[in-house]
Parts: C-alpha cells; structure tokens; sequence
C-alpha cells in the first residue's frame, strides 16, 4: 500500500484510539491527497477492523509468550518444566486457528518441533 507516507503526515490529527482508521487511507497517485473512507459502511468497517486488530494483536502476543516459556524451559534444560509448558501451549495455538489469527500448518509445524525438541531433552 502507498498509505505509509501519508500516515505519517496525518497521524498527529487523528483522534486517539483512532489508529487502524488510517490504514483505510488512500493516496491518489496524481495529486497526492489523501482520500478517506466517506460511506458509513467504510466507516463502521473501519472501526470493525480496529477492534479486530487489537484482539488479534493480543491473541498473537499471548501464543508468543507461551511459546518463549516452552524454548526457555528447553533452554534450561529442565524437561519437565518444558513439557509443562509444552502442554500450557498447545490449546493456545489451537485457539490461535481457530479465531484465524494462524494458520493450521504452522500451529501443527510450531506444535511438531517444539514437541521433538522436548523429548529430545535428557
């Protein structure tokens, strides 16, 4: 997308919490305005994508932490902290795909290696 620039131009006068609203910016490659969703179906969509965002971002950042508990258990090599925290992570990651925030192969490849590298541990 060409918003980058222009969001940097217009970030300072948008209202707070009105973040993702920019990412429905459109800047006219002739003239180099920026255009803004006018329709109340582009802005209701607007603030739907906003709100998913934040949920998604959190979902995303909860598996992530999950997932680091489990290399620093194996890191530490301490394996029965690692498959603890290996069995705290799966129904997370199985979450993740459903609500669509990954995909299904990489929860499954996530899941697969991170489970032989567990058993691997002496």
């Amino acid at each position: 997308m060409r918003v980058m620039p222009a969001l940097a131009r217009i970030n300072r006068f948008m209202k707070p919490g009105s973040g993702l609203v920019a990412l429905l910016l459109e800047t006219d490659p002739k003239s180099g305005k920026i255009n803004m969703a006018n329709s109340p179906q582009a802005k209701k969509r607007a603030r739907q994508i906003e709100r998913r965002f934040a949920v998604n971002k959190a979902r995303r950042s909860r598996i992530r932490t999950y997932l680091r508990k489990v290399e620093e258990a194996i890191a530490s090599g301490d394996k029965d902290a690692a498959a603890t925290a290996l069995r705290a992570v799966q129904p997370e990651l199985m979450r993740g795909v459903t609500k669509g925030v990954i995909h299904k192969n990489t929860a499954a490849r996530k899941m697969s290696r991170l489970s032989s590298r567990v058993k691997a541990l002496g």
